[in-house]
């Protein structure tokens, strides 16, 4: 049994990641601020640990209060999912994604609470829109090659370039013993982005943009959360300080996804529509100016704009496969089967 702290437990991937853990019999403590919910954390074997990543000085003083409660032990595993997707401000994002990620790692070092595996979940939105060009076709479909790790990252979100410094930032730290994971688009129950687009679907609408081909990927949040288990349980000669993408092995069309939601919510019909790039940037332009005007967070603004416009998200997972033995088990359809069927269930749809 090993014991494994997860940042960002209350959160949508973090949460799956601690009933694995108790799944597989680890002592699993969820690290998370005072006022996130528990709500997917109701299991009476978990141990909370209170850490405030803005706040070092406090920080520190919580993980010398948690090695108390292990009578003077530490983790065996590191696992920080803790992170920001939305924030109203660019320095939001810096302030959580990179500089969360650099206070923790100098607490644990400080506190002499370095794990034997930090595992970072970080996204292959560090690379941004590269390799855009066409390389070939097959029928109608335009053909991009996969991203891959020794590719240079452009960044075309605050997002983005936010976890990108975070991975820059282990990199330089060599006494830290870093296993990077990059997922792709992670999709499953609990997960709201994705969700939006159901309710969508299920509204008869399926809004897309770009007149150009497409290539999305996915990953279903359990083969991140297996990856995850992989990256600690491996030999650390093979695994340590390397990145490795997640995807299911495949590459979609555009409309995969909403086909997929519209045959399992049982849609009968429903209005396709493809809207210019110019329109798109337009709403997010006016919808993100007037959400930082009142103050609360939106799902439409520019760095959505930029993730909506990328046409190539394929990548490269062979050394994920053949390093940390990652073999994704969820093929498109049974993880949209199973996301639809946990949201009619919770209520949502």
């Amino acid at each position: 049994m090993a014991k494994i702290l997860v940042t960002g437990a209350s959160g949508f991937i973090g949460s799956f990641i601690v009933s694995e853990g108790l799944h597989r019999g680890h002592e699993m403590w969820a690290g998370m601020r005072s006022s996130s919910s528990r709500q997917y954390l109701t299991d009476d074997r978990i141990r909370f640990a209170e850490l405030d990543l803005g706040n070092p000085q406090r920080l520190r003083e919580q993980l010398q209060l948690c090695r108390q409660l292990m009578g003077g032990q530490t983790w065996d595993y590191v696992i920080h999912a803790a992170g920001a997707t939305k924030s109203l401000t660019r320095e939001g994002f810096f302030r959580t994604n990179t500089e969360g990620t650099k206070n923790l790692v100098n607490a644990l070092r400080d506190c002499g609470m370095m794990p034997a595996r930090f595992v970072f979940v970080s996204s292959l939105s560090i690379f941004g829109a590269i390799k855009e060009e066409k390389i070939g076709t097959d029928g109608s479909a335009r053909r991009y090659a996969p991203i891959t790790a020794s590719d240079t990252p452009r960044p075309n979100t605050a997002y983005g370039e936010s976890k990108l410094k975070a991975e820059e930032f282990l990199r330089s730290q060599s006494d830290v013993p870093w296993v990077i994971l990059r997922p792709t688009g992670v999709y499953g129950p609990r997960e709201r982005d994705y969700f939006l687009m159901a309710k969508s679907i299920k509204q008869h609408i399926d809004f897309a943009v770009g007149y150009e081909p497409q290539e999305i990927t996915f990953v279903y949040m359990m083969d991140v959360v297996l990856a995850v288990f992989l990256a600690c349980e491996r030999p650390a000669s093979a695994v340590v300080h390397h990145a490795y993408f997640l995807t299911d092995g495949n590459s979609y069309h555009s409309r995969a996804f909403s086909d997929l939601l519209q045959k399992e919510m049982g849609t009968r019909w429903v209005l396709h529509v493809k809207a210019p790039l110019w329109f798109l940037r337009a709403v997010c332009t006016v919808n993100g100016a007037v959400a930082r005007w009142m103050g609360k967070l939106t799902t439409l603004n520019m760095d959505k704009y930029h993730i909506l416009a990328q046409r190539n998200w394929n990548c490269d997972i062979g050394p994920a496969q053949r390093e940390l033995g990652y073999a994704p088990r969820w093929t498109l359809e049974e993880g949209v089967r199973e996301s639809i069927r946990w949201y009619k269930a919770a209520g949502w749809l």
